[in-house]
């Protein structure tokens, strides 16, 4: 008999279990919006709102019980501040599952977790042409808090130039032909 055996067990042990959704519970809550797999979703889904929930009525106890699952204090104001006003008057359902199809590496279902008035702005749904083409441009800010990734950007390492002293070596005939100065075009 399967008797009180309702979660699902993710491959995991309890405690690995409890810090991998307090994790995601607080990486929810800070850029509301994640992408995990599906079964870790679903098991995230009833946490999260329980947590909205608990928010809506604002109190030193509750603010405390939020602070045992977040560890982040600004997390918890967020939460309290920000989230728990937005969801006034829902009475449940904060969060929607959405279906991404399987994954490359493994096949295994991913899925966005998301609250259900999150929209994408215009400004961090995608870089424009122009600010592709132009160099030092940086790319909106929301778009790693919107994906769950980190907030920090990394610069890519500049190409380098190509090894063309190797190739004058190496050829008699670059050598024996002076290099012409390059024409400047005027307009």
């Amino acid at each position: 008999m399967r008797h009180q055996m309702a979660n699902r067990k993710l491959g995991r042990t309890s405690s690995h279990r409890n810090a991998m959704f307090r994790n995601q519970i607080s990486s929810i809550i800070a850029s509301e919006r994640i992408i995990t797999t599906l079964p870790k979703a679903k098991e995230l889904r009833p946490l999260i709102e329980r947590m909205i929930t608990l928010a809506k009525e604002d109190s030193v106890h509750n603010r405390r019980q939020a602070a045992r699952t977040i560890a982040d204090g600004t997390l918890v104001q967020k939460l309290f501040d920000k989230l728990s006003p937005r969801f006034a008057e829902r009475p449940g359902g904060y969060t929607r599952i959405v279906k991404l199809g399987p994954r490359r590496g493994d096949g295994t279902e991913m899925a966005i977790l998301e609250f259900v008035d999150y929209t994408l702005a215009s400004a961090t749904a995608a870089p424009s042409k122009t600010a592709k083409k132009t160099k030092g441009a940086a790319a909106p800010e929301g778009d790693d808090a919107a994906a769950g990734g980190d907030t920090e950007k990394t610069a890519k390492p500049a190409k380098k130039a190509p090894k063309k002293a190797a190739k004058k070596d190496s050829t008699d005939d670059a050598q024996a032909k002076p290099k012409k100065p390059a024409k400047k075009k005027e307009k």
